[in-house]
């Protein structure tokens, strides 16, 4: 009798425990289908390539490369009117790379640059730009995206828009516009570069930390933190940063028609108010977000625009590998040095 009780016990025990397997398993799948669902709509997918989608298979709009011409999901933002324009919001330290994300959105300004370019639809982009500056090159090369984006077709029109600051790398980026405008208090300026970093030599001593460094030269290890900078150094880095500020000067002097003579005395570091640019003609005039928009109708020969803007697709595939601008990769080292500038020239606003 006892055994019978027994095998009764397990039997019910087993029953018992196949249930709750079984509970537990549709209760993830549901789970996952609500994720999945939810994730669709997160992401933006559309449609007919959501499964590709999140599987990291992007549709790619035009016949290119997706680097040249990356997938994005195009949304209606404003307007009414029958001409084609992309807003490009412009945030942050303008700094591209891996882990650029934290600071600023320079990679995704840059795809959308390259998405544009690539579609025969969009005639103009509205620059909204509220950045202080950043990287000399990747500064650089938003500025020549803008013009690649001109020469690609006939007709097409920039204006940029300025928020709270639009500083050093952000105006260079600017330059490349057909019309800039400003918010009445909108702070700009600042044409130079910057390089910093510090030195720790006396407090290295007090510590007992001594600099162990090999090197194939005397100015290999320049800026080390533990030792003076040498006088030859220091002219050395500053023929370096006059060469960048001098291609700074001459981008100004270029873009906004004036003579380099005048631009130079401007070209200290200094930064400006709204009315003040304008009088020094480093901005076209003051105006809000609807001025942009009867502007580049008006550079566009029409009487109004439909304005977009480019949303990221991420996929659960960029989540864990992630891309340029995307993903859960943080290194917080990388993040400390390209957050202070670290020893990198910079076309950056600092105090």
């Amino acid at each position: 009798m006892s055994e019978n009780l027994e095998r009764s016990k397990k039997g019910r025990g087993c029953g018992f425990g196949c249930a709750l397997m079984l509970g537990l398993l549709i209760g993830v799948g549901l789970l996952f289908a609500v994720v999945l669902v939810g994730g669709l709509k997160v992401m933006n997918l559309p449609p007919d390539n959501a499964v590709a989608g999140l599987l990291g298979q992007k549709h790619r709009a035009c016949d290119v490369g997706e680097d040249e011409a990356p997938y994005m999901v195009e949304k209606w933002s404003y307007g009414t009117g029958t001409v084609k324009v992309i807003r490009v919001p412009i945030s942050g330290m303008i700094m591209l790379g891996e882990s650029s994300w934290y600071v600023g959105n320079a990679n995704t300004v840059l795809r959308s640059i390259r998405r544009a370019t690539h579609d025969p639809e969009v005639m103009g982009l509205i620059l909204e730009i509220n950045s202080g500056g950043g990287g000399i090159t990747d500064s650089d090369i938003i500025y020549k995206a803008l013009l690649d984006f001109k020469a690609r077709q006939d007709g097409r029109a920039v204006v940029t828009i300025m928020g709270d600051v639009a500083a050093s790398g952000a105006y260079y980026i600017a330059l490349a516009s057909d019309h800039i405008l400003a918010h009445p208090t909108t702070i700009t300026g600042s044409i130079g570069v910057i390089m910093q970093s510090y030195n720790i030599k006396e407090l290295a001593q007090k510590l007992g930390i001594h600099d162990v460094t090999i090197k194939s030269g005397d100015n290999k290890d320049m800026l080390n933190p533990f030792r003076d900078v040498k006088p030859e150094q220091t002219e050395m880095l500053q023929t370096l940063i006059s060469a960048m500020h001098e291609r700074f000067v001459t981008l100004v002097a270029q873009h906004r028609g004036m003579e380099k003579a005048v631009v130079a005395p401007l070209a200290d570091g200094r930064v400006f108010m709204a009315e003040e640019a304008v009088r020094c003609k480093l901005i076209d005039s003051i105006g809000y977000n609807e001025d942009a928009q009867r502007k580049i109708a008006e550079l566009l020969e029409t009487d109004a625009v439909k304005i977009y803007r480019y949303d990221e697709q991420i996929s659960l595939m960029d989540l864990f590998s992630p891309q340029p601008g995307i993903g859960v990769k943080l290194d917080l080292d990388k993040l400390l040095r390209d957050s202070t500038g670290g020893t990198k020239l910079m076309y950056r606003w600092d105090w």
